[in-house]
Order: structure tokens, then sequence, then C-alpha cells
């Protein structure tokens, strides 16, 4: 699982790769909560662009990070997320915390 982070003015981007589940997304969570914690982002998106399976340690990943953003005044949202990504996001129900958003740009900011 690869984790990078990038924080511009308006909002704070992390892209995953990989795969998320329960071996993963400790590493995961830590380092997005480090990167929260120390510069209290107004947005913060996690981009699935690249995250080949998920299973329900990314629902809880998911939710942590929408529970973390929510103490600092932000907002999460969800992008690039495949079809599969979005399905599993839709049977945990939380597209009623309307951060599922329709896919960008995935190159967008990309720079490896």
């Amino acid at each position: 699982m690869g984790v990078r982070v990038e924080n511009t003015p308006e909002k704070m981007i992390v892209w995953l790769s990989g795969e998320i589940d329960h071996h993963t997304a400790r590493q995961i969570r830590e380092q997005v909560d480090n990167a929260v914690e120390m510069l209290k982002p107004k947005r913060l998106c996690l981009d699935f662009g690249e995250v080949g399976f998920m299973d329900s340690s990314g629902i809880g990943l998911i939710m942590g990070r929408y529970r973390l953003i929510q103490l600092y005044g932000g907002d999460l949202e969800i992008i690039n997320a495949s079809e599969r990504v979005r399905k599993v996001i839709q049977f945990a129900g939380l597209e009623r915390l309307h951060v599922l958003k329709e896919k960008e740009d995935v190159n967008a900011g990309k720079s490896r």
C-alpha cells in the first residue's frame, strides 16, 4: 500500500494505491492522521484512483478520517474511486455522508 500526501492552500490530497485491508489500514490511518493533525486542512481528499481492492477496513478508514476532519471544521471527499470501491462504499451506507465525489483528473498534481 502506497500513501502520498500533498498539501495545497485549498486542500490536502492523499493518494492511495494498492489494497486496503486489515493489514494496511492501520499504516494508512497513522500517516493520514499525522498529516491532518499537523496541517489541519479545511478539505481532505482521499484519492482512491490506484486502489485495486478494499474491504471493510477501508470503510473504517474513511469513517475515522471523516470524524477527524470534522473535529477541525473540515470536509472529506473520496475521489477517483473505481466502480468496485464505490460499491463497497455505497453498500456501507456512506453515500449519506456525501463524501463520494465523481471522478476527477487522476493525474492532477501527481509527480511520482
